[in-house]
């Protein structure tokens, strides 16, 4: 999240009263992320997250926003997107496509122990089960695919040392996605951006999962990966802590037991994931605006290098 597209107080209201939301009494930027531009709007008788994506089309972005609308009917805690009159959630703003969801209760957690990690895990667990009937299907924006475009761009603003560790991890990466154990592994509906600022607590409860826009369909397993990749391990080091991981993976099988194939590849499943949060750290370099905070691409970098084995483990 962040804050691109600078709006006026007036515009956000025309744009409420239209939706029927009432008179906002706050409107507030969001400096959180690096994709779109938020606002957290709150009404007489609501609190809402207003988004205009500046990247992402019109053509783009149902899969996101309905995936949403089917989660959150079926009870799960992630943003609820509102209709307009006519039934459409997605809208337009400023010549941005635009939504507006309920603001969800909580605090981000930004240091999570065993029993936030166990929450984590049992949601995941949940919300793959409950998108296996969701209609609607789209790649894994930022999967294999995408690798292997990016990396020999990213590849001409690098070190010598970094270039050859994209093209080893790359080359690894095709081979495990040709292998038989790969095609057996699981698919379906996926999140592909757990991450510790996306999930709210009240009091210690898991209260909301957000950000949704890097969804896709994919294996099960590179969702479960990310997850560990950012919620079991020491930032500092980016070495994983066996405790986390243990109450992740617990709380996970009690709803969904992985297969024999997801345990053979879950190493190299956390390896794609460090590798794709790399580079796109790499590649999303950031952008004039007027709230905005980067992220740091050496972490994925050092944590590919750990679950690599070229840095110890311990």
């Amino acid at each position: 999240m962040a804050v691109f597209t600078e709006l006026s107080c007036d515009e956000v209201a025309a744009f409420f009263r239209a939706l029927g939301l009432g008179q906002p009494r706050s409107v507030r930027g969001i400096m959180n992320g690096i994709e779109n531009t938020n606002y957290f709007v709150d009404t007489d008788g609501a609190e809402y997250v207003l988004t205009l994506f500046e990247r992402l089309t019109l053509e783009q972005l149902p899969f996101y926003v309905h995936f949403m609308k089917y989660l959150a009917v079926r009870g799960m805690s992630v943003p609820d997107p509102v209709a307009n009159a006519d039934g459409a959630i997605l809208h337009s703003l400023k010549a941005r496509p635009a939504v507006v969801v309920n603001r969800l209760p909580g605090e981000s957690e930004t240091g999570p122990m065993a029993a936030h990690c166990s929450s984590v895990g049992e949601f995941l667990a949940r919300l793959h089960l409950t998108g296996l009937d969701y209609p609607r299907r789209q790649a894994n924006p930022r999967g294999l695919e995408w690798w292997n475009e990016v990396v020999p761009v990213v590849g001409r603003c690098v070190s010598d040392r970094q270039r050859l560790l994209l093209a080893s991890e790359l080359a690894f990466q095709n081979e495990i996605a040709l292998s038989s154990t790969y095609r057996q592994l699981p698919w379906g509906p996926v999140h592909a951006d757990l991450f510790r600022d996306n999930v709210l607590f009240e009091k210690g409860v898991l209260s909301g999962v957000f950000d949704f826009y890097f969804a896709g369909c994919d294996a099960f397993l590179f969702d479960v990966a990310v997850c560990l990749n950012d919620w079991c391990v020491d930032t500092r080091t980016a070495r994983q802590d066996a405790t986390r991981v243990a109450a992740f993976l617990g709380a996970y099988e009690s709803v969904r037991a992985l297969t024999p194939s997801e345990h053979v590849l879950l190493p190299a499943m956390q390896r794609a994931g460090a590798f794709r949060f790399w580079l796109s750290r790499l590649c999303d370099l950031p952008r004039q605006a007027a709230l905005l905070k980067p992220h740091d691409p050496s972490h994925f970098e050092r944590m590919l290098r750990v679950l690599r084995g070229e840095i110890a483990s311990s």
